[in-house]
């Protein structure tokens, strides 16, 4: 057997509620449910979820790191800096055609935001 796709991303969030104001406020991620002590958010375009998940986190900057496809960097990223999130790597082109922004989510969990720039 195969892997076949990938279905969804689990976050480990200290506060739901706070990780909310990021994922769903500031990068617009639609909620699809809540239960218990998870909510599940929808990523477009992909089928994929992203579930925030109250327990205790373990961040670390060696660790699994998302990419969030947006449509502007600089605007996405200053929405998530007022949302919560510490910029590690402010927007810049990059070698491989992106512009990419390296962010800590509230928890400290690093995700990225990029968008093509070719």
């Amino acid at each position: 057997m195969t892997v076949q796709g990938l279905r969804r991303i689990i976050v480990s969030v200290a506060d739901r509620e706070r990780a909310l104001t990021l994922y769903r406020d500031a990068l617009g991620l639609a909620e699809k449910y809540t239960a218990g002590d998870m909510v599940t958010l929808a990523v477009p375009g992909a089928g994929i979820e992203l579930m925030l998940h109250e327990r205790p986190p373990t961040p670390g900057l060696a660790g699994v790191a998302v990419s969030f496809l947006v449509s502007d960097v600089d605007a996405t990223t200053a929405r998530a800096r007022k949302a919560g999130a510490q910029v590690v790597d402010a927007p810049a082109d990059q070698p491989w055609g992106e512009r990419q922004a390296v962010l800590t989510d509230p928890d400290g969990h690093v995700l990225c935001l990029v968008a093509p720039t070719i």
